[in-house]
This record gives C-alpha cells, sequence and structure tokens, in this order.
C-alpha cells in the first residue's frame, strides 16, 4: 500500500480560482471529443494516484463502469503527483477543467471553499465509513466523495515484550501505558529501544487532539494549541527523544531509520502507517498492530483521497455517477484490495474480508477500528511553511535547545504570522 503522500503534500492555494487566466494544454484540461454525441456522454477525469503503476486498475474499473451505464463513457488522464496541483489549478482558473477530479483533502478544503466543486446531491452515505465520509463535506454539504484512505496505528514487537515479560498493547492503552512499557523495553546497552514516535507537525496536531485540544481556532485566524492540551502532547513527544526513543545524534529522523531500527528487532513500539505492512512481512520477529494509544481522548491520523465534480461541468449528473461508482462499488472494492491499491473507503466490512485475513498483521482490524475516532490535519494558506514551523520548534525542544514551553511560543508566533 502507498502512503498516500500526505506527510508531504501542501495545498496549491494562492489565488486559485480568482487569479490564474492561464489555460492548461492537453487532456487535463480539454477534450478532443465532444461532452455529448449520439446520446453518449462523455465524463473526463483527471487524477493522480493511478499514476506509477495503477493505471491498469483504473481503466477497469471505468470498464465496468461503461457496462453499467452505457450511455457514460469516461475519460481518464493519469499525472505524476508532482505536476498535478499545478496542472489543475491552472485548469480550474481558466475553465476547462474536467467533468470530475481528485483531491486529497488537504487540497480538497480549498478548493471547496474556493466554489470551484459541484454540490453531490442525493449521497448514499450509508455506503462510506462516516469519518472519511465526513472529510469531504463543507458546510454541511457534501461537495466530495471519499475515494481511499490510510492511517497511522501502533506496531509492537511481540518477542520484545514477551522476552521482557512486558504486557502486550491493547487499544484501550493511554499514553501512560505507553509510557510504562517503553521505559521497561528500552535497553541502551543492547541498543534496543522502547518507542519510536516522529516528533513532527503531523504527530504533534494529532497528539494534541488525544488530549481535547485544537489546533486553530475555529475562524482560522488565530492559533490556539499553545494551551494546556498542547504543552501536554508537546511534552508527550518531547520527552521520549533520548530516554525511550533514539535521538537525532543517533539517526532519528533520517530516511527509513525507524523502518529498519524496527525490522531489526532493536525497537519494540513504533508509531506509523499502515503503508508498512508489506514492508514488514518478512520482519524475521512476531510483530502485531493496535489502535494508537489516547490520553483524555482517541484521535487516529488519517490521510484521504476524494473524488469530485467540478462546479463548471456540463455533465454534473453523469459525472457524479462515476465518482460514486469509482468509490463505492464492489468492483472498486475489489480491485483495491486485489492491487494493494490504497485503501477502499466502504463502511461495509464484510466486503474487506479478504485484507482482514491477509497475513501479518493479525489484528488489521485495528486499520478500521482507527477511524471510528479520527483528527484531520489543520489546513491554511501557506501550508508548508506551517507545518516546518512546528517541526522546527518541537525538534529544538526535543534536542534540548529550547524548553517546550518556549518552542511552543516561538511555533505559535510563526503560525500566527502565517494567518495574517
Amino acid at each position: 500500500m502507498k502512503n498516500l503522500a500526505r506527510r508531504s503534500a501542501a495545498p496549491v492555494i494562492a489565488g486559485l480560482v480568482l487569479t490564474l487566466g492561464a489555460c492548461a494544454q492537453g487532456s487535463a484540461s480539454q477534450s478532443d471529443a465532444p461532452a455529448a454525441s449520439g446520446g453518449v456522454t462523455t465524463v473526463r477525469y483527471f487524477n493522480f494516484s493511478a499514476n506509477d503503476g495503477h493505471e491498469k486498475d483504473l481503466d477497469q474499473i471505468k470498464a465496468a463502469f461503461e457496462k453499467a451505464n452505457p450511455t457514460i463513457k469516461v475519460k481518464i488522464e493519469t499525472t505524476p503527483y508532482a505536476d498535478y496541483f499545478t496542472k489543475l489549478q491552472t485548469a480550474v482558473a481558466g475553465g476547462t477543467v474536467g467533468d470530475a477530479f481528485e483531491l486529497n483533502y488537504e487540497n480538497f478544503v480549498t478548493y471547496a471553499k474556493s466554489g470551484a466543486l459541484a454540490e453531490l446531491p442525493g449521497v448514499d452515505g450509508s455506503a462510506y465509513k462516516e469519518s472519511l465520509l465526513k472529510a469531504f463535506s463543507s458546510d454541511g454539504k457534501q461537495y466530495g466523495l471519499p475515494e481511499s484512505f490510510s492511517n497511522v496505528v501502533l506496531f509492537f514487537n511481540k518477542d520484545l515484550f514477551k522476552a521482557a515479560g512486558v504486557a502486550e498493547p491493547t487499544s484501550s492503552w493511554t499514553w501512560a501505558d505507553e509510557q510504562a512499557a517503553a521505559q521497561k523495553l528500552t535497553n541502551k546497552a543492547k541498543g534496543v529501544w522502547g518507542d519510536y514516535q516522529p516528533i513532527s507537525f503531523f504527530e504533534f496536531y494529532k497528539t494534541l487532539a488525544q488530549s481535547g485540544g485544537q489546533f486553530l481556532s475555529a475562524d482560522k485566524k488565530t492559533s490556539t494549541f499553545n494551551s494546556p492540551a498542547g504543552k501536554q502532547a508537546a511534552q508527550f513527544l518531547v520527552a521520549k527523544s533520548g530516554r525511550t526513543m533514539p535521538t537525532e545524534a543517533d539517526g532519528a529522523g533520517t530516511p527509513d531509520f525507524d523502518s529498519k531500527l524496527f525490522k531489526s528487532g532493536k525497537l519494540a513500539l513504533w508509531h506509523t502507517g499502515v503503508w508498512m505492512f508489506s514492508g514488514m512481512a518478512d520482519a524475521p520477529f512476531a510483530w502485531d498492530v493496535v489502535v494508537e494509544p489516547g490520553n483524555t481522548t482517541k484521535a487516529s491520523a488519517m490521510f484521504t483521497n476524494g473524488a469530485v465534480v467540478s462546479a463548471a461541468s456540463k455533465n454534473k449528473e453523469a459525472a457524479q455517477k462515476w465518482v460514486t461508482y469509482l468509490t463505492s462499488s464492489d468492483v472498486m472494492t475489489d480491485v483495491r484490495l486485489k492491487t494493494s491499491w490504497e485503501l477502499p473507503p466502504v463502511a461495509d466490512e464484510s466486503k474487506l474480508a479478504s485484507y482482514l485475513q491477509a497475513g501479518k498483521p493479525a489484528n488489521r482490524q485495528a486499520v478500521f477500528d482507527s477511524l471510528d475516532a479520527t483528527v484531520l490535519p489543520p489546513v491554511i494558506e501557506r501550508q508548508q511553511e506551517m507545518q516546518d514551523a512546528v517541526t522546527k520548534e518541537l525538534s529544538a525542544a526535543a534536542a534540548g535547545r529550547k524548553s517546550v514551553d518556549q518552542a511552543l511560543a516561538d511555533a505559535q508566533k510563526a503560525v500566527d504570522a502565517l494567518l495574517k
């Protein structure tokens, strides 16, 4: 399974549909075929997630849809993620965008507020996991449908727990339980660490939610994370460094450091995404996963892609039929599960049996249980700058260059400046 490119994704926002006048070239923005011909409607669909290996999988879903809907043809263009949002932004601004297109959550927030998306009437919400469907709504209206998702769970090395005589994690664990186990499992002399959780923006907004805090005010005009809940969250992350978790000097934060550490049998607990299942399948020890611990409440990080219909489309009804099939049909579910093309957003877990029984980890149910209490990333116009600023300050606290209180105050100052 791929990591939906969430952790480095930043929305393309500046002047989204108001300041760009150029029109994109090629099928991302224009079609050689008329929208409707001979009683057949052509829906143009632009996407990024099928790129690099899943083009045939998307074609299979398209073929099944066209067979079930003989009066609708789907014309697909797939573009690499690196180029996708630049082309999409230009096409939307130029009024030449296709009938339907793909958005990750962060960019969905922006496009929904810009007026670029059509409201989707009559959506059968029962087909989707509630938290996933809600992610693609705005102001009480449905502007998109969840297409796929991944999330973060707590991996654990069963062999290390058994050898240390420590009880394995459960879904009812709290931060205190995690910290107590991590301390017992850490053996620096043997190079064994009890825990690994990246000290970053992505982990902070999640742990903040686990303490009942909010990252931004309701109007998104000010940050609200420099709070008692925020200090708890930051302290929880920072206190691990050097005690139960490797430091920057040990290599923490470098590419693949954490996955190599876990796979070598030197890490007991690991906060990471479900996209790592396949990479750990041949680990030479017993391991499993559980829903991440919470503090005052549960909150799991969720990363999701969705499909939307353009507000400018002249084929909205046909386009909505396509995105509905793309996101909820049995064909889509089967294709995604057979090809490990991210996870389908369907509510009926009986359709997910092949995934739940696919082998390591045994407790794959935790992936879906995590959807019962989720938190989505805060989104602002200067997204990447915000992410970088928070990560920088938390890293400084973890390295002992400043206190947690000072790091949060400095992060708040930086984020509030970005919000002006």
